[in-house]
This record gives structure tokens, C-alpha cells and sequence, in this order.
């Protein structure tokens, strides 16, 4: 038997193991490890054709599971590939051309589109057959530079020989895997962020000044009430240093992580605290002037980075989220001031988890809905994300 044959039955074994409880990244580093047979070159190989295969979706193929594997490659690949080469011949000659080719040549009735079947679920402004496209595509890893880093930043990744283009001042895109936390002080010098969650800075940007504006002179209260990783406190501290900052999640284990992140960017003037806002509001009176909602979501925006979760995603998952996000919203909302701003955030494609939660907000809670937009990524091997910006009036 052929390697390469060997590489497809290594795929077929663990996709008859993986069930999708855990991140297929962390899963394929488990399975590696309990099975030392694996090489270098063998892991790269075996974790490629898996992830090819969970590209495809909810794409449904009358055909072995070796066919469905060798189409997620032939499709996902735009050079010439080894497997393809051994196995399909005449498909490796062809993985030059666009997607619409490929398929005409696969002479099947598969139809990208079907890799995404909720397309009456979609916002309003979302390209499905762009979305479903952009399935097959490995996003970039994104970088967004700190104030006083950026030519330091640049400098290392020159001198490691790391290819990058510069999509704006301070958003750097580069290849993924790209091993940076070896060539650059991560959080320090610059922030692992996809370009659309940099994009959101610009929105916080925006209602930070426009507050500093009107009340001049004060501290500046931002409320991040669904923390995680803290990407966007830190975004809010380096628009302006001098904000009164408090972060919120659901457990401990997430504010000890931050607290970490902080340290290495610099901020340790904070508050944080542990609530469940799906179940209760804030445990204190916070009157904050800025609340930030990066609320959890079914993370639809950002399935080309991790293909295995649309593969399993389940539909009545929508409405589960989208419930979930009106009781974080309504026990957030109440710590707004008047003249305050309330900025809702997902990583989702979803208007029942976009637009009907933000229009829930308005008619809810009578708060002006001053802006909301659906950040696309798919054209641009990033996420796409959603955010609405509301004002209470005085």
C-alpha cells in the first residue's frame, strides 16, 4: 500500500473517531500523540485531508468516504498536490481552476452551496454562495499592531523571512500557521485579532470620543460583560488609556487567562468579576458609559477557520443562541446611563442572531439604534461579524 493511500485510511479512522466535542485542532494533537507512528510529514498531511473533508459541510455525496475526502482536496487545493497527483491524476492538472471549473469536472451533482443550507437564515447583505465558497479557503492570520510597535513588529517578521501584506495602518494579514508568538512579543508589540474584530475598534472608537466629547473631563466607564479573551478591552485601552475599565464572564479560569493577557499589554488599572448575565445581572452597580457585548454566538462567521463546527452545527442551535443573547442583553443593559452607549457584537451570520436581537434591543429597552452593519469576511480570508451600536437617551 502506498503512502498515500495510507494518509486517506489515517483520515478515514479519525473522522469515524472524531465526533466534534472538541476543537479538531486539539483533537488531532491528542491523536498524534497516543499514536507515535505519525511523522512530520504524515501529521501535516493526515490533519489537511481532514480539515479538506470537513470543508465541504452539510454537502451531501452519494460516494465512499475516500471519493468525499479526495473532492475536499482537489477543491480546497489551488496547486498541484502530491495525493492528488498519486490518486487523481486528471483532477491534480486542474487545481488551478476556479471552484466552478473544479465542480464540472468532479461530473457530479454537487453544489457548493449546499455545504451551507440555511440561506434563508442568513443577514441581510450575505452572499451565500460567496459564503459557502469561502468554506474551501484557509482564513489569514491577522495581526493588529500596538501604538509604538509597528515598525519593530515589522521588522522581526522581515528579518524571519515571514510573508505579510498590510491591510490597513496597523492590521498586518499573513499566512496561517504562521509561527509569530516565536518572532514577536504577542500582546505586548502586537494582538492575534481577525481584521473584521479589528474593525469593531473603529465603532468603539467612534462612541469613546464622541462620549469624551460631551462630558469633558470625566472618567470614561466601559463595561466588556462578555469578556473571553479580552481582545476588545484591550482594542478599548489603546484608543484611550485612561478609561475606567471592568471586565465580566461566566467562570474564574476565563479571568485568570485575562489577567495574564493584561499583564503582557499593559493594563492592570481594572475590575473584573464572575457573573452569568443569561441568568442574572451584575452583582454591583456599575452605571457604566460604554457597555461592550461581545456576546457568545454559534460562531458562524468564522467556520472557515474551523470547518469541523459547521459540519456538526444543528439548526435549532440558532434559536438556543438567540435566546441566550436577549437574557445577556437585558441583565447588561439595565448598568447603562443615560446618554450611554450599548454595543452589540457576534461572530455570527445569522439575523436571528444580528438583526432580530438588535431590533429586540431597540423596541425592548427604547434605546436609539444609531448604527448596525455585517462586517463581511469571506472575500477577504477573514471573519465576518455583526455589530449594532445603540445610545440611551438622557
Amino acid at each position: 500500500m502506498s503512502r498515500y493511500h495510507s494518509y486517506i485510511n489515517s483520515t478515514k479512522e479519525i473522522l469515524t473517531i472524531y465526533k466534534g466535542d472538541e476543537p479538531l485542532s486539539s483533537f488531532l494533537k491528542k491523536y498524534f500523540s497516543a499514536n507515535k507512528k505519525f511523522g512530520s510529514k504524515d501529521r501535516k498531511q493526515t490533519s489537511n485531508l481532514c480539515y479538506c473533508f470537513f470543508r465541504l459541510g452539510k454537502v451531501v455525496m452519494n460516494t465512499t468516504i475516500e471519493e468525499k475526502i479526495l473532492t475536499g482536496l482537489f477543491l480546497c487545493s489551488n496547486e498541484s498536490n502530491e495525493i492528488l497527483a498519486a490518486l487523481k491524476p486528471e483532477w491534480d492538472e486542474k487545481c488551478k481552476l476556479p471552484v466552478n471549473e473544479k465542480l464540472l469536472i468532479i461530473n457530479s451533482s454537487l453544489l457548493i452551496q449546499d455545504a451551507f443550507p440555511w440561506k434563508e437564515e442568513l443577514s441581510e447583505g450575505v452572499d451565500h454562495e460567496k459564503f459557502c465558497t469561502s468554506f474551501l479557503i484557509q482564513p489569514d492570520l491577522f495581526l493588529r499592531l500596538r501604538a509604538g510597535k509597528e515598525k519593530i513588529v515589522i521588522q522581526k517578521l522581515k528579518q524571519a523571512g515571514i510573508d505579510f501584506k498590510m491591510t490597513s495602518e496597523t492590521c498586518l494579514a499573513l499566512p496561517n500557521p504562521s509561527k509569530i508568538e516565536e518572532i514577536i512579543e504577542l500582546d505586548t508589540e502586537a494582538i492575534v485579532q481577525d481584521q473584521n474584530s479589528q474593525r469593531t475598534g473603529e465603532f468603539i472608537e467612534a462612541e469613546i470620543l464622541d462620549l469624551k466629547q460631551k462630558n469633558t473631563g470625566t472618567e470614561l466607564f466601559i463595561w466588556d460583560c462578555c469578556a473571553g479573551s479580552g481582545g476588545k478591552s484591550i482594542m478599548a485601552f489603546d484608543i484611550d488609556p485612561g478609561i475606567k475599565l471592568t471586565v465580566s464572564d461566566t467562570r474564574e479560569s476565563i479571568l485568570a487567562n485575562l489577567k495574564k493577557r493584561f499583564s503582557n499589554a499593559g493594563i492592570k488599572n481594572y475590575e473584573s468579576f464572575v457573573v452569568d448575565l443569561a441568568n442574572k445581572s451584575a452583582i454591583r452597580n456599575l452605571q457604566s458609559e460604554i457597555i461592550i457585548a461581545d456576546v457568545p454566538c454559534t460562531g458562524s462567521g468564522t467556520w472557515s477557520r474551523t470547518p469541523e463546527q459547521l459540519y456538526f452545527f444543528q439548526e435549532r442551535k440558532i434559536k438556543e443562541y438567540a435566546v441566550l443573547q436577549r437574557k445577556i442583553v437585558s441583565n447588561a443593559i439595565i448598568q447603562l446611563q443615560p446618554g450611554g452607549s450599548f454595543i452589540y457584537i457576534t461572530c455570527s451570520v445569522f439575523k436571528k442572531e444580528n438583526e432580530e436581537v438588535a431590533m429586540y434591543i431597540k423596541e425592548t429597552f427604547d434605546l436609539k439604534l444609531k448604527q448596525m452593519e455585517t462586517l463581511k469576511g469571506y472575500e477577504k480570508k477573514a471573519d465576518s461579524m455583526f455589530i449594532a451600536l445603540f445610545e440611551k437617551e438622557l
